[in-house]
C-alpha cells in the first residue's frame, strides 16, 4: 500500500498540477477555462463559481485584487462591490476606465484567488501559493505595462516576500521586469479614509509612469 502523504504533500502536487495547466493554457480563454476546471482549491467548495477578469486585457494597467467579495460571486466580475466602485473612481481619476474604448486608455482588473472565501477571510498562505501560477501566466498572457498590486496578499504572493503592504506601497518593484506599485486595496480605504492621501500619491506615481517617467525601482 502506498504510503499517507506527508504534510503539505497535497498542497505541492496542487501547485504543480496549477503550474503544469497554466503553462499548457495558450491564451486568455484558455487561461479561464484551466482556472474554471482547477479542482484542487477547496475554495471553490464554498463559492457560486470563479470570478476570472474583466475589463481590457489589452490595457495598460493591470489591477491585481486579493479575492472575489460576496456582490463579485454573485455576479462573475471581479470589483464590482463597494471597493470596486471606489476603484473605478480612482482609475477615472487618472484617466482610466475598464470600459475604455481605447486600449491606452484601459484598465484589466483581476484577482490572485478566483473563488470568494467562505466569510470573506483572508486567503491563506497555502491558497495563494496554489493558485499563484494562474496570476502568473495571466500577466504573461494579458503583457500589461504596469501592475498595480492592490493589497498584501497579492503583492506578498507575487513579490514573494513578507514585507506587509504598509510598507510595500508606493514602491515600484518588479516582476519577472513587469514594473509593479503595491498600493493599499480600495475596501481598506474605505475603512481608513485617512489613507487616501497616500493612495493619491501612489495614483499619480502610476500616471506619471505611464506618461513616460522612468521610476525608481526597489530591489
Amino acid at each position: 500500500p502506498r504510503a499517507a502523504p506527508a504534510v503539505g504533500e497535497a498542497e505541492v502536487d496542487a501547485v504543480a498540477e496549477a503550474r503544469a495547466l497554466a503553462a499548457a493554457a495558450p491564451d486568455l480563454a484558455a487561461l479561464e477555462a484551466a482556472v474554471r476546471g482547477f479542482e484542487r482549491c477547496r475554495l471553490r467548495d464554498g463559492a457560486r463559481q470563479a470570478v476570472f477578469a474583466d475589463g481590457r486585457a489589452d490595457a495598460p494597467v493591470m489591477v491585481v485584487g486579493e479575492a472575489p467579495g460576496r456582490d463579485e460571486d454573485r455576479e462573475g466580475r471581479p470589483f464590482v462591490g463597494r471597493a470596486g466602485v471606489l476603484l473605478d473612481k480612482m482609475m477615472a481619476a487618472i484617466g482610466l476606465d475598464r470600459r475604455a474604448r481605447t486600449a491606452e486608455d484601459g484598465v484589466y482588473v483581476t484577482n490572485l484567488v478566483y473563488w470568494r472565501p467562505v466569510g470573506n477571510r483572508t486567503p491563506s498562505d497555502d491558497e495563494a501559493s496554489m493558485l499563484l501560477p494562474f496570476l502568473e501566466r495571466h500577466i504573461e498572457l494579458a503583457a500589461p505595462r504596469a501592475l498595480l498590486l492592490a493589497g498584501g496578499v497579492p503583492a506578498k504572493a507575487l513579490l514573494r516576500t513578507s514585507v506587509g503592504i504598509t510598507r510595500l506601497r508606493g514602491t515600484w518593484r518588479r516582476w519577472n521586469g513587469v514594473p509593479c506599485l503595491p498600493v493599499f486595496h480600495p475596501a481598506y480605504l474605505l475603512r481608513n479614509g485617512e489613507k487616501k492621501r497616500e493612495a493619491w500619491r501612489d495614483l499619480l506615481a502610476l500616471r506619471a509612469m505611464l506618461d513616460g517617467d522612468a521610476p525608481t525601482f526597489e530591489e
